[in-house]
């Protein structure tokens, strides 16, 4: 039985803008970039792409490239030495993707990020805007992580992650993510023979994320686990996902075929989360943590009001206005982050305060909201960490 049937029939219905991830452990066989398996994979999107999709790639594979131009005998170990095979790389990486797209007549656009300039307002829109103009002109972005200064990306699997977060910032209806495997599985399959394929996540609780694995290979950074996180932020966003096996021959074309069971599909939420909203709550790392008493934890969950001083009562880090916070619950759980509109020392002086003391204590005041609820967004994250 396709249990995947009727929700990819609703899903390709109103499918225009894909988002591929391909992974390392896709392009390399440890010593070099395999360009069969990379020209077989752009023919694959070449196909969406002729379809009328607007496709965007987001390409992993820079730093085992630049092992092989560099001669070295073994993936490089210090984040030095790792920046430097990606910025040899890079370059011969996308060579190979230009070769390859304009052997098809198809132009491609280089876009490098980190987490950096999605997590500044201004250049995550401009990042936004490049892409959308890209598209419009009938071009194929292809992204990456930029490896050259992005120290804790490359630790990180960090691919995975931008792939969901690219696929928010230019509101995709599909995000597929090409690894090494079929896709999430009961139990580890390459150490488990009786694994079994979970071919539909409608949601991704706590217990699916507790069957992804860890065990990325020696090329790339992110394991099962990071995937199912990816997926489950696109999923916030209103994105579906589909984790696939990449090495399967026509493996995209599959994918939009919705009578072909492939892999397992993650759906999308039902209520999309506003991109704006996502930006806060899952691009945004938080610069500090405030602790709220009870009442203004329900108040924010359960009637969706503002945080206001008077339910303040710890303030931790060393944080400026406009940065983003989590927002605890007094037993430690995090239920929400968002935009301050006071500083940290700022806020010490004025928690457990009515806002109508706020002046009183400051000499001023900016607002009566510690975070308004429009800068508010509640977060679950239990992500599994393998």
């Amino acid at each position: 039985m396709n249990v995947q049937l009727p929700h990819k029939v609703r899903l390709l219905k109103k499918l225009r803008r894909v988002v591929v991830k391909i992974g390392s452990s896709l392009l390399s066989d440890h010593q070099r970039i395999d360009r069969a398996r990379l020209e077989a994979l752009v023919s694959d999107l070449c196909v969406l792409h002729d379809r009328g999709l607007d496709v965007v790639v987001v390409t992993s594979g820079a730093i085992a490239s630049g092992v092989a131009r560099m001669g070295l005998k073994s993936a490089p170990k210090t984040i030095p030495e790792r920046q430097a095979a990606a910025a040899v790389g890079q370059i011969s990486l996308m060579a190979a993707y230009e070769t390859f797209f304009a052997a098809r007549g198809k132009l491609i656009g280089q876009i490098l990020l980190t987490g950096d300039d999605l997590a500044d307002r201004r250049r995550y829109l401009n990042a936004r805007h490049t892409i959308e103009t890209l598209l419009a002109a009938r071009v194929v972005p292809v992204a990456n992580e930029n490896d050259t200064v992005a120290v804790e990306e490359i630790k990180l699997g960090e691919n995975d992650n931008l792939s969901a977060l690219i696929a928010t910032l230019v509101n995709a209806d599909l995000l597929i993510i090409l690894s090494d495997v079929a896709g999430l599985y009961t139990r580890d399959p390459r150490a488990h023979r009786d694994a079994e394929l979970i071919e539909l996540v409608e949601h991704p609780t706590a217990r699916i994320l507790s069957y992804a694995s860890n065990s990325a290979g020696p090329v790339g950074t992110g394991g099962m686990a990071s995937k199912m996180n990816a997926a489950r932020k696109a999923a916030l966003a209103g994105i579906a996902t589909v984790i696939a096996d990449g090495a399967r021959r026509g493996v995209l074309q599959s994918i939009i075929d919705a009578q072909v069971a492939i892999g397992t599909l993650v759906l999308g939420q039902g209520d999309r989360l506003a991109r704006r909203k996502h930006w806060i709550g899952y691009t945004l790392k938080p610069a500090g943590t405030v602790v709220v008493d009870q009442g203004a934890s329900d108040a924010i969950t359960q009637r969706g009001r503002s945080l206001l001083p008077k339910g303040l009562r710890e303030v931790h880090g060393n944080f400026g206005v406009g940065e983003c916070v989590r927002c605890v619950d007094p037993r430690g759980a995090e239920f929400a982050r968002g935009l301050v509109n006071y500083s940290a020392a700022e806020l010490e002086k004025i928690k457990g305060l009515h806002s109508t003391r706020i002046e009183g204590a400051l000499g001023y005041k900016t607002t009566d909201e510690v975070i308004h609820r429009n800068d508010l967004v509640l977060t679950e994250t239990d992500e599994f960490e393998g």
